[in-house]
């Protein structure tokens, strides 16, 4: 078996198409969509997440605002200027690019963002309504990797779902949308007995413990869809994924590349979350 690649890419320019067309519909109501997006220091591959998110909203029709603050920035200054971004009410969606520096406590960070503005899905209230069930802006990397499932025609319901990672950002959350959609959920961490087991029952397997090449061939249930949401520079100075993709895509039914996967959904996810906060705030459907 050669398991069939989920392209990323295409499926990030389709999701980009939709958030394309709102913005438009929203346009000629009067609304132009608009995200702030904060950059606190120097972080190289931070400022290339950035330049990427800017990228994809000239190419929606959002209007951007890439607000650049040095590495010796207070917390009560990027708080402050949240406050005011929180206040503007041209400005529909807040994004604090992560990590910060040292002195900045991340948590307060994101606290100060206001729910409605939050498109990145990571405030307590909008985590707090994902996991009831209300409506809310789904953390964008998560809800990527449900539509690249349900892209490969297959049913999530009923399936046996494994996430490997308890992160804040993706594992807990991955888990919770899988089991919106009825799957039956297994969350694995390091603490994990028989993990090498647990995988290999798995319908759906989800990849997002941050070490390369984790996920071994003897781990993936043939026909299996595996998400890889990894991204690791290894030693040759080349992204690798989580997973083996070379042993686990002899295995698998479908699977993500890296690069070329989740990353590219992770973005078209974060355009879709701005314009429906547009829509809301301005009280309109799209």
């Amino acid at each position: 078996m050669s398991a069939q690649i989920i392209d990323g890419k295409a499926l990030a320019a389709a999701t980009k198409a939709e958030a394309a067309a709102e913005a438009a519909a929203l346009k000629v109501q009067g609304i132009e969509p608009c995200l702030a997006v904060i950059l606190v220091g120097e972080n190289l591959a931070s400022q290339v997440y950035v330049r990427g998110k800017v990228k994809d909203c000239g190419e929606c029709g959002i209007k951007s605002l890439e607000l650049r603050m040095p590495e010796t920035t207070t917390q009560e200054e990027l708080l402050a200027k949240i406050a005011e971004l929180a206040a503007d009410k041209t400005v529909n969606g807040i994004l604090v690019q992560l990590p910060l520096p040292k002195q900045i406590d991340e948590r307060a960070v994101i606290d100060a963002i206001p729910p409605e503005k939050d498109v990145d899905g990571f405030s307590p209230v909008n985590v707090g309504r994902m996991q009831t069930g209300q409506p809310c802006f789904l953390p964008c990397t998560p809800a990527g990797c449900i539509r690249m499932i349900e892209s490969t025609g297959t049913k999530i319901d009923g399936k046996n779902a494994v996430v490997i990672g308890r992160s804040n950002i993706v594992g807990k959350p991955a888990a919770l949308l899988l089991l919106a959609k009825n799957a039956t959920v297994t969350v694995c961490h390091s603490h994990t007995a028989n993990l090498k087991e647990i995988c290999a029952n798995a319908d759906i397997l989800v990849a997002a413990v941050g070490r390369a090449g984790f996920v071994t061939g003897d781990m993936v249930k043939p026909g299996a869809v595996v998400i890889d949401v990894g991204i690791n520079r290894g030693a040759d100075g080349k992204l690798h994924g989580d997973v083996n993709f070379e042993e686990a895509s002899a295995v698998a039914g479908y699977i993500t590349p890296v690069p070329g996967g989740v990353g590219p959904m992770t973005r078209a996810m974060l355009m879709k979350n701005t314009t429906q906060a547009a829509a809301m705030q301005n009280g309109v459907a799209i």
